[in-house]
């Protein structure tokens, strides 16, 4: 059993651990998207937000040295399904573009579950008077944006239209 979260510094740790562990999990799913993607640009966007999420477990890891804890073995288990569901419809009868339509959805379902989390701990290490963490979590927050919009954009401009045919 974990320690008792007594206070909002115990809830930061343990959403920090949380969101250290889909990281981790997301750095193995990436090159698997990268992999069933057909559009060539939806595959640069997997492979370029592989590269971006090694560097926010990097950041992370800053983290977890500023405030002298450890990232556990902490499991996360809201990632594991969402990778989870995304091999499931690798796995389905699909046509090239319906199968990168779908892929788009289940990353931009990772994404949001990303940004909610960082969303969070950004809030966090504000209340928590973490300056550098702060500024830490929140870059990573806006390559998640970011990186939910390049996705948007390319499901309504291309793949989307594909998948109708």
């Amino acid at each position: 059993m974990t320690k008792k979260l007594k206070n909002l510094e115990d809830l930061f740790e343990y959403e920090l651990k949380d969101l250290y562990s889909a990281e981790r999990q997301l750095i193995q799913a990436l090159p698997k998207m990268a992999k069933e993607a057909h559009n060539a640009t939806l595959k640069e966007a997997f492979e370029s937000h592989l590269e971006e999420t090694k560097g926010q477990k990097e950041r992370l890891d800053r983290v977890f040295a500023l405030l002298n804890i450890k990232h556990g073995n902490t499991k996360c288990l809201a990632m594991e399904g969402l990778i989870e569901e995304g091999k499931d419809l690798i796995d389905e009868n699909a046509t090239p573009e319906v199968k990168d339509a779908g892929l788009i959805a289940a990353a931009q379902k990772i994404e949001h579950y990303e940004i909610s989390g960082y969303g969070t701990v950004v809030h966090y290490a504000e209340k928590l008077g973490h300056k550098e963490i702060h500024q830490l979590l929140s870059e990573t927050l806006n390559e998640e944006k970011k990186a939910d919009t390049k996705l948007n954009d390319l499901a309504k401009k291309s793949v989307n239209q594909k998948a109708m045919a």
